[in-house]
């Protein structure tokens, strides 16, 4: 039994493509495997941020010869028939047996097909899985035909110790490759997969993502216990970053203690969505004025440069929120109102201050049915939920959305309950998000939904009347909250969010 392996080599792959790439070229490989009847005990993929590889272990080094047996006509058949079915088998009449059948003797072919050397299928079905495979997004670049995430630079295509002889997108495959962008010199040959992966982690490369994402994990954990600190944990962050890197290297930086009056969602998103950057909690849960971030390189003076521009860079972003959110308290939520009639919600459905009188509306009327709403905050939290929108700071992080609502609110001395309705009515915002809890908020959360669920419905029934639409959104409504007091009635307890 033999071994594949196959590596493709190019410019950064996107990290949030990756996973999904690796999924894929299995995919694809072994189902055409499968097809051409080469069976294999165990299959493997790998990316980093600059390659692709597979590794197949148990391949037959010939496919299997395969014997079929063809039904013809009766052996007395007029000539043309015969001919037809010695056509259709490409053998001569001599070459084909007769058998006795109730009917009378039949014409029989036996077709008997030695199997193909693996090596010449590999060649076959390699180039046409690599074509199929389906990047989001793709590019062309030179004077190549075919397009590909990013320009292929080289390619390892290994059959039992063997090079492969094909092409793909104009690279031919080789047994040559290369280890890390900086730390490593050179190219060099590899000889089989586990000569590769060898070779690979001398050249600074760490093949497996899971590898990359337990040190960073590691790594991050015990840098933040030397400083007394611990880390935030967000494992979508370390799959990303793990999708940057192929060696590793873990560094903490300060946050300018001027910056940590910002509130902690605007810090944390500044160092996760712009720098990835992780977050560190002191023993109390706040955040600490540090942060630990993953290079791509031993440096020779200890990360000190590194860590010096990722703070430079910090600073920046964090001068232009402090920026944003001086600036933005020195208006009220209410006088940014009229400004939402100039963001468009949808070109058929209005803006979005249209869209905020309708939620006002509708939930004023769905707190008559909430135990413990007030319709004065329900009407002030669906009024104001959605002005946060036009300040700077949602502006340059547009995550934050409805987090600086409350924190706006509670600026300018409103009460809590308006203030948690102005931040959650956009929950839930996936299946892993929790309900909101609060009267106020689940009263204005329900009406956002619903108007979106009933606006998006009727979108396309322009002859439809608006007081109809109306209609059977307090209809929706209606049967909601139905469903919820008899469920409340049943079960003699406090109304739940439904």
């Amino acid at each position: 039994m033999a071994e594949l392996l196959l590596e493709l080599f190019s410019e950064e792959i996107p990290a949030r493509m990756q996973d999904r790439a690796a999924a894929d070229l299995k995919r694809l490989v072994c189902d055409r495997l499968k097809t051409a009847g080469l069976g294999f005990d165990k299959a493997e993929s790998f990316v980093t941020p600059r390659r692709l590889a597979l590794v197949v272990d148990g391949l037959p080094v010939r496919q299997p010869d395969v014997r079929t047996e063809r039904k013809g006509p009766r052996a007395d058949a007029p000539e043309q028939a015969i001919a037809g079915f010695l056509k259709s088998v490409g053998l001569a009449r001599h070459e084909v047996g007769e058998r006795d059948t109730p009917k009378g003797a039949v014409l029989f072919a036996v077709i008997e097909k030695a199997g193909a050397a693996s090596a010449d299928v590999l060649c076959e079905i390699l180039p046409d899985a690599l074509s199929a495979l389906p990047w989001p997004k793709s590019m062309r670049w030179g004077d190549r035909e075919g397009r590909w995430v990013r320009p292929l630079n080289g390619m390892v295509g290994l059959f039992d110790g063997v090079v492969l002889r094909f092409a793909f997108l104009g690279v031919e495959a080789g047994d040559v490759t290369a280890g890390h962008r900086f730390m490593a010199a050179g190219e060099f040959s590899v000889s089989g997969f586990a000569d590769y992966r060898d070779k690979l982690r001398s050249a600074y490369v760490m093949l497996d993502s899971a590898e990359r994402r337990s040190v960073i994990e590691q790594d991050a954990d015990l840098a933040a216990e030397g400083e007394g600190l611990t880390l935030k944990p967000d494992a979508g962050l370390v799959a990303e970053v793990a999708g940057l890197v192929e060696w590793p290297v873990v560094l903490t930086g300060a946050i300018d203690a001027e910056y940590m009056d910002l509130p902690a969602e605007v810090l944390t998103t500044a160092m996760r969505h712009h720098l990835k950057h992780f977050a560190l909690n002191d023993s109390a849960g706040n955040l600490a004025p540090r942060f630990v971030v993953v290079a791509n390189i031993h440096a020779v003076d200890g990360g000190k440069q590194i860590t010096a521009g990722n703070e430079r860079v910090l600073r920046a972003r964090l001068a232009d929120a402090k920026f944003f959110w001086d600036q933005d308290r020195k208006r009220t939520l209410e006088s940014r109102i009229p400004d939402l009639d100039a963001l468009v919600f949808h070109a058929k459905l209005g803006s979005v201050g249209e869209k905020v009188k309708r939620i006002e509306s509708l939930a004023v009327e769905i707190a008559k049915s909430i135990a413990g709403a007030d319709e004065a905050d329900v009407r002030e939290a669906a009024r104001l939920c959605k002005t946060d929108l036009v300040t700077g700071m949602v502006g340059e992080f547009p995550e934050l959305q409805g987090v600086m609502g409350r924190y706006y609110a509670l600026a300018e001395g409103k009460i809590q309950a308006v203030a948690d309705a102005i931040a959650e009515h956009y929950a839930p915002q996936g299946p892993n998000d929790t309900c909101p809890t609060a009267p106020a908020s689940i009263a204005v959360a329900l009406a956002d939904k619903i108007d979106s669920l009933m606006g998006f419905w009727a979108i396309d029934r322009s002859e439809e009347h608006t007081s109809e639409l109306q209609s059977r959104r307090n209809l929706v409504c209606r049967l909601l909250l139905a469903k919820k007091k008899k469920k409340t009635h049943t079960t003699r307890t406090t109304a739940q969010p439904p």
